[in-house]
């Protein structure tokens, strides 16, 4: 049985084609959907549809859910750390430094290699399917379904926003007032390739933050992802004039820290089975814990 992701198109986006939709709004990328193109997996309104078509508001987009082609993931020996697991999903806690899945160039080393061999040892192959990214230095939580229903179901919940993902962060500044919601549009950098900056024309983004503690002049907050652009808890604290320490993008370099200080602390979902709150939590990774005890002493 075929599973589709559902979008329905807000009114902001009508006028967008179906490939600018899907690649500015949702991340897809041109290979991806030339593999759906091939396969017919794009529906408007229950039937296929060009990606140069124009968009409505209202319309209702079907993605078709690719069962990857897993011979290219290379299974490889490496660290897995298991936070929760069940018949559906695995929670897993990212390194520093460690990307999710391949991409671009990058082929080997990533969460998902790790995992597809772990699960090979178990004999339990498949699809290694990421439900949504870190970047790269960011550390913490990171779900995997564990067959295409599942992940359907799970990517509902992050639209529905019952799937719910919290960060910490260490920020240059005492944050005041010291708890708000920062809703400000997302957009790319006008000059600087790989970059997002807040704009008037941007995508709509909106982070809850809360402060956990104030260590001498910088502060430890907690944030909760009301919508999900890249990078869009980095952007917006350097917007608010709380950057990021160790972010070497938008935020303050630091000597005593090699990568910016985000970690995702905790995913909270409902079971799949029986719709029961389910809250894990990925502990503190030590140079984060050594980052927050210089700061206490400074």
């Amino acid at each position: 049985m075929k599973a589709f992701t559902s979008y329905r198109v807000a009114a902001e986006h009508a006028g967008l084609t179906v490939e600018d939709y899907l690649k500015t709004i949702h991340h897809y990328s041109g290979r991806r959907l030339q593999k759906l193109t091939r396969r017919k997996g794009i529906l408007l309104k229950g039937k296929s549809v060009f990606l140069q078509k124009k968009l409505h508001s209202g319309d209702l987009l079907q993605v078709l859910i690719l069962e990857e082609d897993t011979s290219k993931l290379q299974p490889e020996k490496g660290p897995v750390e298991i936070l929760y697991e069940d018949a559906f999903l695995l929670v897993l806690n990212k390194p520093a430094f460690m990307l999710v899945h391949p991409t671009g160039r990058t082929t080997n080393g990533t969460l998902a290699n790790y995992l597809a061999y772990h699960l090979q040892e178990r004999g339990q192959g498949g699809t290694i399917r990421p439900v949504h990214r870190l970047d790269r230095e960011t550390s913490g939580c990171v779900i995997f379904a564990k067959d295409a229903r599942s992940q359907f179901l799970l990517e509902q919940q992050l639209k529905e926003k019952t799937l719910r993902r919290t960060y910490w962060a260490l920020v240059k500044g005492v944050v005041t007032p010291p708890a708000g919601t920062i809703e400000a549009p997302i957009g790319p950098h006008p000059t600087q390739a790989n970059r997002g900056a807040v704009q008037a024309q941007g995508q709509p983004a909106i982070t809850h933050y809360r402060t956990i503690r104030n260590l001498g002049e910088n502060s430890l907050l907690e944030l909760t992802l009301a919508t999900g652009r890249t990078h869009q808890i980095r952007v917006h604290l350097a917007h608010l004039g709380y950057p990021i320490l160790g972010d070497g993008m938008y935020g303050v370099r630091v000597p005593w820290l090699s990568r910016q200080a985000l970690h995702a602390s905790r995913v909270s979902f409902h079971h799949l089975q029986d719709n029961r709150e389910i809250s894990v939590d990925a502990p503190l990774p030590a140079d984060l814990t050594r980052a927050l005890e210089l700061c206490e002493r400074q």
